[in-house]
């Protein structure tokens, strides 16, 4: 912890870590919300003099924080959310006073001669490999057949498939302004606004992300459709209070035994005036020939489409599978983890107290078996049709690209 010295950064990190590892902080969407407050504050009261010392405050704290609770993927993806928007507006704060300057000089020395003589590509230059601010003679030929050449060229096809980078990176952009000795080099505190402004943004975000993944909701459901759900989750509870207003269906809740927390789903479904039927998870197979849909909430969505969900999950897609029944997976973005699933196939990532399942007061009984309450089951990408974000529908096949887009290489591991 070499990076971080300031007190008030130590006490709130401590007070968020003790938080964490004690349990007292449970939910994905609250131990988002509790990071991003945490970033703001860093980034509000950090003493750094370059950008490099402020990602690494910033990696230190992540590195606690993933420490403290390592099986809440949200507190590790809004902390390499964060350090990807600060290297954002880091270069889009170097560059922009470079372009400008050269592009003063390009309009002084053009005045100068009186015409206008193509230049060279520079690698600022748009990806098409078209300067827009060079005249190109017979314009329309010439414009037409660049942009089209240039779009099957293998140097614009890699620079397609990372999106999340362009073609100056920010080690780069950050190298060659500090070697500009004839210019005033800017200073790292300068963006200290922007990104406050930033992690507000991402705050907003979290705060609404439960409405954004309902907009789209009678959509998905539509009249006389039977749809079947698991356990209690926040999203799959706004999801289909939103799509009531619109169209009549029936919701089919499974308890999620031993916590029984697919009852207070089931009552809060029902006191919104939905047709709403609760079933034990022994059931699931039998019903799932008259279901329409199987809409869940997730947990953490890893890197290659799989799925953390409440445990039974795994019951009802196979189920679904079976009968040829879509399964369709809401959660924010923020939940999206460049993790991978690194245990076996069937592998929880947490489990729950055992005193659920067995009782201790089956002393007898308990001193011969190992009890298990898995609290997750791992979803294969095969078993799901479609997540439905706040940012739209995502296929599993497309996740991968998602997460390249949401965070840097460099960040994945803190």
């Amino acid at each position: 912890m070499s990076e971080i010295r300031d007190k008030g950064i130590l006490r709130q990190l401590d007070a968020l870590t003790s938080k964490l590892r004690r349990r007292q902080l449970v939910g994905a969407r609250e131990s988002a919300l509790e990071t991003t407050l945490l970033m703001k504050y860093i980034v509000s009261h950090a003493k750094f003099n370059t950008i490099h010392e402020l990602i690494a405050i910033i990696k230190a704290a992540g590195r606690r924080l993933v420490e403290a609770q390592p099986k809440e993927h949200t507190v590790g993806n809004i902390v390499r959310r964060i350090l990807r928007l600060i290297r954002e507006e880091w270069a889009a704060s170097v560059k922009k006073p470079v372009e400008d300057d050269d592009r003063a000089k390009d309009d002084e020395s053009e005045a100068n001669t009186g015409q206008n003589t193509p230049t060279p590509l520079s690698p600022k230059q748009s990806v098409t490999g078209v300067d827009p601010y060079v005249p190109l003679a017979g314009a329309d030929i010439s414009l037409k057949a660049s942009t089209s050449d240039s779009q099957y060229s293998l140097s614009n096809f890699v620079l397609h498939g990372r999106p999340h980078r362009e073609a100056i990176d920010f080690a780069s952009v950050y190298a060659t302004r500090a070697n500009q000795s004839a210019k005033p080099t800017k200073s790292a505190q300068s963006i200290r606004p922007a990104l406050i402004s930033a992690i507000e943004e991402v705050m907003d975000e979290l705060e609404t992300v439960l409405d954004n993944v309902s907009n789209t909701a009678k959509d998905h459901i539509h009249s006389d459709e039977i749809v079947l759900t698991l356990g209690m989750s926040r999203t799959i509870e706004a999801f289909l209070k939103k799509a009531a207003l619109d169209r009549k269906f029936t919701a089919l809740v499974a308890e999620a035994a031993p916590s029984l927390s697919g009852h207070h789903l089931a009552r809060s479904l029902a006191s919104a005036g939905i047709n709403t039927i609760l079933i034990p998870d022994s059931a699931v197979y039998a019903v799932m020939s008259r279901v329409n849909k199987v809409i869940l909430g997730a947990h953490a969505i890893l890197a290659n489409g799989g799925v953390y969900a409440t445990a039974g999950s795994i019951l009802a897609a196979h189920a679904a599978q079976t009968h040829q029944t879509p399964v369709v997976f809401c959660a924010g973005q923020f939940k999206l983890s460049p993790l991978w699933n690194v245990y076996h196939t069937y592998g929880s990532l947490d489990f729950a107290n055992p005193s659920h399942v067995l009782g201790f007061q089956e002393g007898q009984l308990m001193d011969q078996v190992d009890v298990l309450n898995p609290a997750y089951d791992y979803v294969p990408p095969e078993l799901i049709n479609v997540f439905i974000t706040n940012d739209g529908d995502v296929p599993p096949a497309s996740m991968n690209r998602l997460v390249k887009e949401t965070y840097d290489d460099e960040d994945y591991q803190l």
